[in-house]
């Protein structure tokens, strides 16, 4: 499978994960299987470049980052207002609705 079409297949489903994580329609363990599922069949590529192609990937990368690795907890996310604002300034980005977030560092896996 080619990367691009690896990152927006994924893409669009984190965006699903997301906006019912936000509407409170499915568990923060869904979201943290997909996001296991996903450096996990990134991994299977195999790809050695951890340069992204593009500002969506970076955003991509940097979202999946933050949601596992990030400050906030993603079970107590009605009071993690950073950790809130940094997914919702994301996934506005990666709908074509916002800018770039200031802070975005998103590096493939290696």
């Amino acid at each position: 499978m080619p990367v691009d079409h690896f990152i927006n297949e994924k893409i669009s489903q984190l965006m699903y994960y997301l906006n019912a994580l936000l509407k409170k329609e499915v568990h923060p363990t869904e979201l943290n299987l997909f996001i296991w599922d996903c450096f996990e069949e990134w991994n299977i590529l195999k790809v050695t470049d951890d340069t992204p192609n593009n500002a969506r990937e970076r955003v991509f990368w940097h979202l999946l980052h933050e949601l596992k690795l990030g400050s906030g907890s993603l079970n107590d996310l009605d009071n993690d207002w950073n950790l809130k604002f940094e997914i919702e300034t994301c996934m506005d980005f990666l709908e074509g609705q916002g800018r770039y977030p200031i802070h975005c560092v998103g590096w493939r896996p290696v």
